[in-house]
């Protein structure tokens, strides 16, 4: 299984040395690919949250623009993948979109991958002009935007939000760009939007970014589960789910004692979360994201580097 590394975006870091230190070290170490997140603001008083009724994590109020963060990675390193996990698609002009991942992706030499999602927040919708209730609709949209603008001109296109007219659409990707999505799936019968994200990622997708809650083996068996079920739409549909792949993001969140069987995935002492990486890669997690940065417990991007560097470590020497 091959380990990425979030970036640091969050508030406290030092924009223009912190990602770059961290980008050019995570290659050295041996990781595989460094990833970005969006967060476009943070309402005092959010309409919606993760959990309802309660304020947002304190880590979300600042994340740094992915692009920006990405293509800074991009020009001191040379071989490990780059990716967004995620961009809400909602939030972005498609076609804009489209040509600032193809700029990334030549600048870093064919190594982007483009991790989206729908989003859940309704302040950020807002604060865009964007209809919340629509996000399915405008990921898809924008998921037809990006493979007609990354394929040959000229360009034609009309959807809902976008109309193209016969345009070239420059540059290109330097390669084909895998094209990942996030979001929870639903194997219950009836529907709904959980159904329709799993039909999304099996006829549409490069592979899945889950983030599982449930740790060890119970959370393998339902990743396994959600993944199988993905896959065997994907081949029902003709496409070859050997080409897709799964990206697990781990939010890790280390405590000094040992956490009890209602904790999350990743959460809980090194030797609990080690064991959530092994048991990811029991599920067949193609690769696994770790991500500090939703994490009080670091006051430096020094100290967050260092406990990704030991945890990447421990999964070698545990020959994860």
């Amino acid at each position: 299984m091959r380990l990425g590394l979030r970036l640091p975006q969050r508030a406290g870091t030092d924009l223009r040395h912190d990602i770059t230190k961290v980008a050019r070290t995570a290659e050295q170490a041996g990781f595989d690919s460094v990833w970005a997140w969006e967060r476009l603001l943070f309402p005092v008083g959010p309409r919606n949250s993760l959990t309802p009724g309660e304020p947002w994590p304190s880590a979300y109020r600042q994340a740094a623009d992915p692009l920006a963060v990405l293509t800074a990675a991009a020009v001191v390193t040379e071989r490990v993948r780059l990716g967004t996990s995620v961009m809400i698609a909602g939030l972005h002009r498609p076609l804009q979109l489209a040509k600032s991942m193809a700029s990334l992706d030549q600048i870093s030499g064919g190594r982007f991958v483009a991790g989206l999602g729908t989003g859940w927040a309704v302040d950020e919708f807002d604060a865009v002009g964007a209809d919340v209730s629509e996000r399915g609709r405008l990921l898809d949209e924008t998921l037809d935007v990006l493979e007609v603008a990354w394929g040959p001109d000229p360009v034609r296109y009309r959807g809902r939000h976008t109309r193209i007219d016969d345009a070239y659409v420059l540059p290109k990707p330097a390669s084909p760009v895998p094209v990942l999505l996030g979001g929870a799936v639903d194997l219950t019968a009836g529907g709904g939007p959980k159904a329709r994200v799993l039909e999304r990622i099996a006829r549409r997708a490069d592979g899945w970014l889950p983030i599982p809650s449930a740790p060890g083996p119970v959370g393998a068996e339902r990743l396994r589960t959600e993944w199988d079920a993905i896959r065997q739409v994907a081949a029902e549909a003709g496409r070859d789910p050997s080409q897709m792949e799964m990206v697990v993001v781990g939010n890790v969140a280390f405590s000094d004692h040992s956490a009890g069987p209602g904790r999350s995935a990743f959460a809980g002492t090194r030797a609990q979360v080690l064991d959530d990486v092994a048991a990811m890669a029991g599920a067949g997690a193609d690769e696994l994201i770790i991500d500090l940065n939703l994490q009080d417990w670091w006051q430096s991007t020094a100290q967050m580097l260092d406990a990704a560097l030991e945890i990447r470590e421990e999964v070698v020497a545990a020959g994860i």
